[in-house]
């Protein structure tokens, strides 16, 4: 009885638990993709995942309720349109077993450390993501369509640049070091700059990534801190980046004046926190190491600080998207034979808006949708992709 007390109290409580849910699940996906180097936090990641996952479970995902036709987002028309209206949804497990052989395949033949990396990760889950996608129960649409997005707009900006560079340079092991030269070092060296902090950027021999050296006041010794891609936080930038676009697309049906505006705030304030995240590390280097310290502090910090400064500002952002972000259509409940319970538009094509008659054949999908017979696309439901149904709709009077 108390847990069923609890999941009725989380249920009242969506918001709240879906914003819980999506920090803790971040935080997990992030230890994984960009664990503190020198911590072994794997283990931590996959606990964080599996603990979000139950919260979506356990307080969003329905219960036992009528299914559920959801209004059509921008996700669902943005993956209808490229799989070529629906008609590459059928091939999708081929094409991620495809992707997961193409990394191994990379991995053993081309790289020159065939241990799974960030990129391969990455990857991986995505391909699990394409093998998984038509069987998940058309009610979880949105949660599908999001987890698909998610991975679509990680691999465009953490895995295509990359394989791009290196395919440009001929060099198989080449890091990407372009952000940190054009959009973070000179950025953080300014603010730095402001606060009083001396410091320079500069080339480093051996290396592809800028050098930002300052003299830490207790110290009185130069230090030079070398920021590669894997410092430069374009990971976590990366990871929000994609679940922020994912959840937008899959919350409206149309981009507003006020969704540009969250999505513009969204990766600008995103930029800036991971600029602030440098320069806090190497504050803290400057103001408390010293020659017994042998720069732990700042060590430290680019190990743990900067992962929780994120967390924290990542937690902000979100809670206010959650308060002010426009409310979706009321979803439609459907009940028997299909008919919608809580709307009067009982008798309308869920395609094409036209009337429902006995006239004109009609199928109720899986999804609980009814359309014409001739608006299931290409053979599929042109709301969730399914294969066209063989159930006629019963007519009533």
């Amino acid at each position: 009885m108390a847990l069923k007390k609890w999941a009725t109290i989380v249920h009242r409580h969506q918001y709240k638990v879906s914003l819980l849910a999506l920090v803790i699940t971040f935080s997990g996906v992030t230890l994984l993709l960009d664990a503190p180097k020198g911590a072994n936090l794997d283990w931590l990641g996959v606990a964080l995942i599996v603990l979000g996952g139950l919260l979506i479970t356990w307080g969003v995902w329905p219960r036992n309720e009528p299914p559920v036709v959801t209004a059509r987002s921008l996700a669902n028309r943005l993956i209808r349109w490229l799989t070529w209206d629906s008609a590459l949804l059928p091939f999708f497990p081929l094409m991620g077993v495809a992707a997961i052989l193409a990394d191994l395949g990379y991995n053993t033949f081309l790289s020159a450390t065939p241990a799974i990396q960030s990129e391969d990760a990455i990857v991986l889950l995505a391909g699990v993501a394409l093998i998984g996608y038509n069987f998940v129960p058309a009610k979880f649409g949105r949660e599908r369509d999001f987890v698909f997005l998610f991975f679509v707009c990680l691999n465009m900006i953490l895995v295509v640049p990359l394989l791009a560079a290196r395919a440009f340079y001929a060099d198989f092991e080449r890091s990407v070091d372009v952000y940190s030269w054009v959009a973070l070092a000179p950025q953080a060296s300014t603010v730095l700059s402001l606060l009083g902090v001396t410091n320079s950027v500069h080339m480093v021999p051996g290396s592809t990534a800028p050098g930002l050296t300052f003299t830490p006041q207790k110290l009185g010794v130069p230090v030079t801190v070398v920021i590669t891609a894997a410092c430069s936080g374009i990971y976590s930038f990366g990871i929000f980046a994609s679940a922020f676009v994912g959840f937008v697309l899959t919350e409206v049906e149309r981009l507003s004046k006020r969704i540009w505006v969250f999505l513009i705030l969204g990766f600008l304030a995103s930029y800036v926190a991971n600029i602030l995240r440098m320069v806090v590390i190497v504050l803290i280097g400057f103001y408390t190491d010293s020659a017994q310290t042998e720069l732990q502090n700042m060590l430290i910090a680019h190990s743990y600080g900067g992962w929780i400064i994120f967390i924290g500002w990542v937690t902000a952002f979100w809670g206010v998207l959650f308060r002010f972000l426009p409310p979706g259509k009321q979803p439609v409940r459907l009940g028997e034979f299909g008919v919608e319970t809580n709307s009067e538009k009982n008798s309308l094509c869920r395609a094409c808006g036209g009337a429902l008659t006995p006239a004109v054949p009609a199928r109720r999908c899986v999804c609980g949708a009814i359309l014409h017979l001739a608006c299931f696309r290409g053979g599929f439901c042109p709301g969730c992709g399914h294969p066209q149904s063989t159930e006629a709709v019963p007519r009533q009077g």
